[in-house]
């Protein structure tokens, strides 16, 4: 079932249990082990499923490794990372970060001081499984749409333009992408420029919230008292 809501956010505060993750590893382990679990363990981008396999690297540990038969997935150029699972910025700590005083006085490591930092890193709605290549290709690239279909990790809907420093998604989650982005920025009051506003309106109208993405979002806002509330999205253009 799929919602028309061209969506967005809320703030809410749900159970008063529900804290911020104290750092960002705090909330890779909680979205590893609560908010992503059973059948919720599905790359972002690609759809791969994924689950705990050994570590070619430490045979004595496992690793979130995504199985590449179940989408088609292919290495670009870095087949280790291709086979592990990391946990991605949609909005990258590049792009919040800049936005702080602390990064202009020595980048993230700086910024690893700032309460306000601290918090848009670990906040769970930014952060989603991804194959590691992907994570570590987009980098701090902004999301855009790129002329023609150069793909180069197999089946998986996801181009990269390292000279534009652009990245397109695939249509299924551009929609979940700008709300992510609308969340991100009413909540820390962050900048998104006009033409990047205008693309993420057009996706979210395309690609409205469906059972998942709401799901997800509530699981969060339990979690961690702050996420986009399925009961409290409103109508319109950008869900305000």
């Amino acid at each position: 079932m799929r919602y028309s809501l061209a969506a967005v956010l809320l703030l809410t505060s749900t159970f008063t249990v529900a804290e911020h993750p104290s750092s960002f590893s705090a909330a890779k382990k909680i979205l590893d082990r609560q908010i992503y679990t059973g059948t919720d363990r599905v790359t972002f981008y690609c759809g791969c499923d994924y689950a705990p396999a050994p570590n070619p690297n430490k045979p004595s540990n496992t690793r979130l490794t995504p199985d590449a038969a179940s989408c088609g997935l292919k290495p670009r150029k870095n087949a280790d990372r291709a086979g592990r699972i990391e946990w991605e910025h949609v909005v990258p700590a590049w792009e919040f970060g800049h936005q702080l005083q602390c990064w202009q006085k020595g980048g993230r490591k700086a910024c690893q001081k700032d309460p306000k930092f601290r918090v848009m890193e670990s906040d769970l709605m930014n952060l989603v499984p991804a194959v590691g290549e992907l994570n570590g290709d987009r980098s701090n690239y902004r999301f855009g749409m790129i002329e023609g279909e150069p793909r180069k990790y197999g089946a998986c809907d996801f181009e990269v333009d390292f000279k534009q420093r652009v990245a397109e998604p695939p249509e299924h989650v551009r929609g979940d992408i700008a709300r992510i982005y609308f969340y991100m920025a009413d909540r820390y009051q962050l900048k998104i420029s006009r033409k990047q506003r205008q693309l993420f309106e057009a996706w979210s109208r395309m690609d409205p919230a469906d059972a998942a993405e709401l799901a997800r979002g509530q699981r969060i806002a339990e979690v961690q008292g702050t996420g986009m509330d399925s009961s409290k999205l409103a109508m319109g253009e950008r869900g305000r």
